[in-house]
């Protein structure tokens, strides 16, 4: 016979202590607003009314405040049974939050969880969340560094159409438009304006959706780039202009202009990295260094070409008639070339310092036209009466140096015409390209110029 015998355990479960929470208004308001409340479900009471959104955007500098409204109206409570709480911050993981996403969202890790919302006693809940956008926004650099972006970021439910969920703006769009307030100042962009829109859009022409765009408008502050990369491009393409009044027949010019070259070289090396780089355009500023290149490049040609004619001139045949005609004639009348007696004390300058590689040229040429027949015929040149028997050597000898010094005095003479003539050609012509040069320079820099103070006003 077996006996069981049980003992009855019981536990006893602590006694509460209600009176901790006997005045807490907004525990007993938490517990009101919680019971029966179902997060999962659109708070309306009527499935054929649409949740309003409001949305509004703020612009810091890189971070952004968007800030989103609407009405459930299953958190509504009547203030005076909760000692006049007419708002009360609650987790966002406990109520119901519209899929509202951004479209050009990007990048999901640069927006900061925030984990309550406001809610007021008519049910209206408030959520600001700052987001950090990483958008695909398309540049247009053309006008780089004077460049005005827009970039627009496109609010939209996910899943949900209009009949379930609209867009609307918190605030006029005048004052979103105009509103910089928040807008820090001091970083390289400075923001114009914020444009909204709003859209209806169907995709497969059955279930419509809202969308609301914003466009946030900003312009580059151009002042960094200005003095950093326009003023030593122009300093530079100055210099280059002065080194025009460097005399054309000295090698100091080519020398000074290869330098600038070569300093040019360097600073376009120096500023590729600041210039930004995208496959869809090159921006005018780069268009611009390129110019500047191929004008300093042109003006080196030119200096080149010049010295080329301006030295040497006795190995040179005299200068053609038609060249005469066009640059020392007609040139100095249609282009207003004075002061030719300046050119010409520079000319003679110039000549008598060719006058030893003129003397020995010639004098090379004399002693291979001076056969050993003319010398025992003494016929000089000079077409002088042959010696008579009776005529001392000494005398043929005489009349045979005199007559080789004539003929070098009057080779020299024309050495010098021909130096002076391709000299004054060549200062002629050096002046003419020169206004070219500064007449083309000018104009690309007034256009320039207009086109960035136009897109800078814009």
């Amino acid at each position: 016979e077996f006996h069981f015998i049980t003992h009855n355990i019981i536990f006893k479960k602590p006694p509460s202590n209600p009176g901790r929470f006997a005045n807490a208004t907004l525990v007993r308001l938490a517990d009101f607003l919680s019971a029966g409340y179902k997060k999962g479900v659109r708070p309306v009471k009527d499935w054929r009314t649409s949740t309003i959104v409001a949305i509004d955007l703020m612009v810091y500098s890189i971070l952004s405040v968007v800030s989103s409204s609407w009405t459930d109206e299953f958190l509504v409570w009547n203030p005076e049974d909760f000692d006049e709480v007419k708002q009360v911050s609650l987790p966002t993981a406990n109520v119901w939050v519209p899929d509202i996403l951004i479209n050009e969202f990007v990048d999901v890790g640069k927006s900061p969880d925030i984990p309550y919302v406001y809610v007021t006693h008519e049910g209206l809940v408030q959520n600001y969340k700052p987001i950090q956008v990483v958008t695909a926004c398309t540049l247009n650099i053309y006008n780089f560094p004077f460049d005005v972006q827009k970039c627009s970021l496109t609010f939209q439910s996910w899943l949900h159409t209009i009949d379930d969920i609209n867009i609307t703006l918190m605030r006029s769009p005048e004052k979103l438009r105009d509103d910089k307030s928040v807008f820090m100042n001091q970083g390289e962009w400075e923001l114009l304006h914020i444009l909204s829109n709003y859209k209806i859009f169907s995709v497969d022409n059955d279930d419509y959706y809202a969308e609301m765009k914003f466009h946030v408008v900003i312009r580059r502050r151009p002042l960094f780039y200005t003095v950093n990369l326009l003023l030593p491009s122009i300093f530079l393409m100055v210099m280059d202009i002065v080194g025009f009044f460097l005399p054309p027949d000295s090698g100091e010019r080519v020398s000074f202009k290869i330098t600038l070259l070569l300093g040019y070289s360097v600073f376009l090396i120096i500023v590729s990295d600041t210039l930004p780089a995208t496959a869809i355009g090159t921006p005018l500023i780069g268009v611009y260094f390129v110019v500047c290149m191929a004008l300093l490049v042109i003006s080196l040609t030119e200096t080149v070409l010049i010295v080329r004619l301006v030295h040497k001139q006795d190995l040179q045949p005299p200068v053609p008639h038609w060249v005469k005609y066009l640059v020392l004639e007609r040139a100095p009348v249609l282009f207003c070339i004075h002061k030719k007696h300046r050119f010409c004390a520079r000319l003679s300058s110039q000549a008598s310092e060719l006058d030893p590689q003129c003397s020995l040229h010639h004098t090379c040429e004399i002693g291979q036209r001076l056969s050993h027949q003319d010398r025992e015929g003494g016929m000089l040149g000079l077409r002088l009466a042959p010696s008579r028997d009776n005529t001392p050597p000494v005398m043929d000898n005489i009349l045979q140096e005199v007559t080789a010094i004539r003929q070098f005095l009057e080779k020299r003479d024309r050495c010098r015409e021909i130096a002076k003539e391709w000299l004054q050609v060549g200062y002629v012509l050096d002046v003419l390209l020169f206004r070219v040069y500064l007449v083309a320079v000018i104009a690309y820099s007034i256009t320039l110029g207009t086109l960035w103070s136009v897109w800078q006003v814009a």
